[in-house]
């Protein structure tokens, strides 16, 4: 079946870096589109990021735009997103999708 874990996250000071990665099984990672989305404490989710299949064509919520980057290895079936300039905004559960699946969510706290 479709398992997408999602690793990296952490505790960062305001303005540091981190790197979330996902590791997509079960099905042909290279066939769909990935995306990554977050949710706050207390909030609803919000889309963070998509990338095509080839990784061509790729699009970024404005509250992230220039500062992450998502990527994707489908030699490996891994998905990426690459956070820079963190703030503390950005303290979420980071999770990975596809159509019609999650992974269990990584979290993110952004503080100092």
């Amino acid at each position: 079946q479709v398992q997408l874990v999602e690793s990296g996250g952490g505790l960062v000071q305001p303005g540091g870096s981190l790197r979330l990665s996902c590791a997509a099984s079960g099905f042909t990672f290279s066939s769909y589109g990935m995306s990554w989305v977050r949710q706050a404490p207390g909030k609803g989710l919000e889309w963070v990021s998509t990338i095509s299949t080839g990784g061509g064509d790729i699009y970024y919520a404005d509250s992230v735009k220039g500062r992450f980057t998502i990527s994707r290895d489908n030699a490996k079936n891994v998905l990426y997103l690459q956070m820079n300039t963190l703030k503390p905004e950005d303290t979420a559960v980071y999770y990975c999708s596809k159509v019609g699946s999650w992974g269990q969510g990584t979290h993110v706290t952004v503080s100092s």
